[in-house]
């Protein structure tokens, strides 16, 4: 378990639009371009291994920045290599950041200085959601998932821990990447879920439908 005098002040980001990472969750990537084949190599020869996720703006904001304020930041915890050298690789969430600056230097990729003390309980134990129903929750998301065409291990749902189960499917679902920075972004857990909530509703509701058009 990590302490906040453990992370380090300068990071190397992963821009990758709908790709969600949370605190304590797992992220699968697959790794191709030379840049961040670069990234990898880099990291391994790094202490705390720590990559951050972060999502691109749709445009720029006011200050200029071509990426989300708040990403998440992983510990590089499985990689294997392909014959054509391609990383395999799993990061383990560990805590939130918010960049303080870009930083484009000699690396082909980007490194930001971040701070860590806006998320400090991402490095405590697990949430606990003390309104979570997981009945109706369930329901819901069955409902959802058949709307979506999407399949899943029910029997596992129903014994996964409310964060482990809230967590993955924020970042398993295809919500819209505006809608992963929000999930990102929740103070707490029962506020996550209340988001993941309102946007399975709201795609029952034909909300999907409305944004295609």
């Amino acid at each position: 378990m990590y302490r906040l005098s453990d992370l380090p002040e300068t990071i190397p980001v992963f821009p990758l639009p709908g790709a969600l990472m949370l605190p304590r969750s797992r992220l699968p990537l697959h790794i191709f371009e030379p840049r961040y084949l670069q990234m990898i190599d880099d990291t391994l020869k790094t202490e705390h291994r720590l990559i951050g996720m972060v999502q691109p703006r749709a445009q720029k904001g006011s200050d200029g920045r071509a990426l989300q304020t708040i990403g998440c930041a992983g510990r590089l915890t499985q990689i294997s290599e392909t014959e054509d050298r391609r990383y395999m690789v799993t990061l383990s969430g560990v805590s939130r950041y918010r960049i303080t600056k870009e930083i484009e230097g000699f690396a082909p990729y980007l490194k930001a200085d971040v701070k860590w003390e806006d998320f400090q309980r991402d490095l405590g134990r697990p949430e606990i959601d003390e309104k979570f129903d997981r009945p109706a929750f369930l329901d819901l998301l069955r409902r959802y998932f058949e709307d979506q065409e999407l399949s899943t291990d029910w029997d596992s749902l129903k014994d996964a821990e409310e964060e482990l189960l809230i967590n993955s499917l924020s970042m398993l679902c295809p919500f819209d990447p505006e809608e992963k920075q929000a999930l990102l972004e929740a103070p707490s857990l029962a506020t996550r879920r209340e988001t993941v909530v309102t946007l399975m509703e709201f795609a029952l509701a034909g909300g999907g439908e409305e944004k295609m058009q």
